[in-house]
């Protein structure tokens, strides 16, 4: 063999090389990746992962992902990535199940706002929504994105439960007055008017005194007939017993006559 024909099979081998190993620094194609030897190998396709880099007489070899993972793009990694759990401990439910080429789909529990999210803008984790004090009011309520807000009640209203400011009871348009101030969390105390307790005084007191009067009057008339029927009733007082029995005195004659037979 010539030596211009070897040095032509030498350049056509560099060649070869070249097209499979690039040179230190160059890039790789835009569906390649970089193996650990330096090798522009094949990606694998959505749903799959590496197995085994490629070599100078194979392609690349891939696996599906598989035990709630998932791979959502052409790649060279060689793991899957694990599929989110969307814990209901986290304020989360599960709105689409996970694929072996798509994550799961989040969403917001019921009274919940989201606190964190992923790069794609994604919830993974949120709050309960705070619920105002008794003193409070609700300002805006809670969305899927922001917290409830809350505000103090102005002077002259309260709010038992934390949801409503509500006005003090103006005791006079109810024909009392106020017994006792209101707070921001319970109402004013309102009672009978001072007028209205004068008048049931007025009639109680008098009521009260006939009633004892009446009371006095029926206790007197009781004893005064008890002491009388007493004095009517003459005590028994006991006998004495002697032990002697009376007897009927008969003639001494009308004895003898009795006793003496006539001949």
């Amino acid at each position: 063999m010539s030596i211009s024909r070897v040095w032509l099979l030498y350049c056509a081998v560099l060649v070869q090389l070249d097209m499979i190993i690039p040179a230190s620094g160059s890039k790789c194609g835009p569906a390649e990746y970089k193996s650990n030897t330096g090798q522009c190998c094949p990606m694998c396709g959505k749903g799959l992962v590496v197995r085994k880099d490629c070599t100078l007489v194979s392609s690349t070899s891939c696996i599906p992902c598989a035990g709630q993972t998932y791979m959502n793009a052409a790649n060279g990694l060689d793991k899957c990535f694990p599929c989110s759990p969307c814990d209901p401990g986290q304020g989360l439910y599960i709105l689409m199940t996970c694929t072996t080429t798509s994550n799961s789909i989040c969403h917001v529990l019921s009274g919940y706002y989201c606190t964190s999210s992923s790069a794609g803008n994604e919830c993974t984790f949120a709050l309960r929504h705070t619920l105002c004090s008794p003193g409070q009011r609700v300002k805006a309520p809670g969305t899927k994105t922001t917290d409830t807000m809350c505000e103090e009640c102005q002077h002259g209203s309260y709010s038992q439960h934390g949801v409503n400011c509500t006005a003090w009871t103006d005791c006079k348009t109810i024909g009392q007055y106020k017994m006792e101030d209101g707070s921001q969390t319970r109402d004013v105390v309102c009672g009978k008017s001072a007028e209205s307790l004068r008048n049931r005084v007025i009639v109680l007191v008098p009521s009260s005194v006939f009633l004892f009067v009446v009371f006095i009057f029926v206790l007197f008339v009781t004893k005064g007939k008890e002491t009388k029927e007493n004095q009517g009733t003459s005590p028994k007082l006991p006998v004495e017993e002697t032990g002697f029995h009376e007897r009927s005195l008969v003639p001494v004659e009308e004895l003898h006559s009795e006793t003496i037979p006539q001949l």
